[in-house]
């Protein structure tokens, strides 16, 4: 019963809750329950996860306004929530996504001047089957972009697609400008964690400990892996030290800074781990 009524219960929590934001104006622009998406539901977690990557933006930004910011997999704007404060005096922010849904809701809900929604066409198995399979490139400009972010998106890249478009990244970023990218990165801290994991749930996390073992190779890749409970393997990707090379290799990023997350069943700043790179 508690259920049905939930969204009810949200709305009017969320109308009630605005009039009494004081110091962290952004967050008035939280969705409602429907369109909260990307694993995260609850209305005080997109808000937590908003302010986390506020900060960070902070933290790797060299101006604090006038910024142009990238936001690839944009969902239905929770980055574009942390970012703000950031394109404020003449700054843009650019959300796109393979979704068509997210971009409408986008579109609708964002309404400042300074900020634009773009539908991919480019097909993925979990999030949009029935689109293109040739791979595109951004209608951004070359050099244009003061920050690209992308939450959760390079864990649902193939190793042929997550290469592409991270080559694409250092195409629109300005030169000495920083990319922030959420992965599954399969490193130390990863492999020290699995003979510690259980079917409970995670120390810092409510999912499942050994829900997050990548030991299936993902198209026969060397690098990049999936679970074993997955449908698609784009359902969860993950990569290697040397997968993540291989990246840096192609595109001619460099990475500058690396938060690892809690499903490494380790103490972090988010689930995932978060991985800064400079052009």
């Amino acid at each position: 019963m508690i259920t049905k009524l939930f969204p009810w219960i949200d709305k009017l929590f969320r109308e009630t809750d605005r009039a009494h934001i004081r110091r962290t104006k952004n967050i008035r622009l939280i969705p409602d329950f429907k369109n909260r998406r990307g694993g995260k539901l609850s209305y005080a977690e997109w808000a937590h996860v908003i302010g986390i990557f506020q900060t960070i933006i902070y933290q790797n930004l060299k101006q604090k306004s006038g910024n142009k910011i990238l936001d690839i997999g944009c969902g239905t704007g929770l980055l574009g929530i942390s970012s703000e404060p950031f394109v404020s005096d003449n700054g843009e922010y650019t959300g796109i996504d393979i979704m068509t849904e997210d971009v409408d809701f986008c579109k609708e809900h964002y309404k400042s001047d300074n900020y634009k929604f773009i539908h991919l066409d480019v097909a993925n198995p979990t999030y949009a089957s029935d689109q293109s399979i040739i791979l595109k490139s951004w209608p951004i400009r070359d050099e244009s972009q003061d920050l690209v972010t992308a939450l959760s998106v390079w864990t649902h890249m193939s190793e042929t697609d997550a290469i592409f478009y991270f080559t694409e990244i250092h195409r629109v970023l300005k030169k000495g400008a920083k990319a922030m990218i959420t992965f599954f990165l399969l490193d130390e801290e990863y492999e020290n964690s699995l003979n510690k994991r259980s079917d409970q749930p995670g120390r810092f996390h409510f999912t499942t400990q050994n829900g997050w073992i990548f030991d299936l190779s993902a198209y026969n890749s060397e690098n990049w892996f999936t679970l074993k409970t997955a449908k698609h393997p784009e359902d969860a990707i993950a990569i290697t030290k040397e997968g993540l090379r291989i990246l840096q290799e192609k595109s001619g990023l460099k990475l500058v800074n690396y938060y690892p997350g809690n499903w490494k069943e380790i103490p972090g700043v988010f689930f995932q781990d978060i991985l800064i790179f400079e052009k």
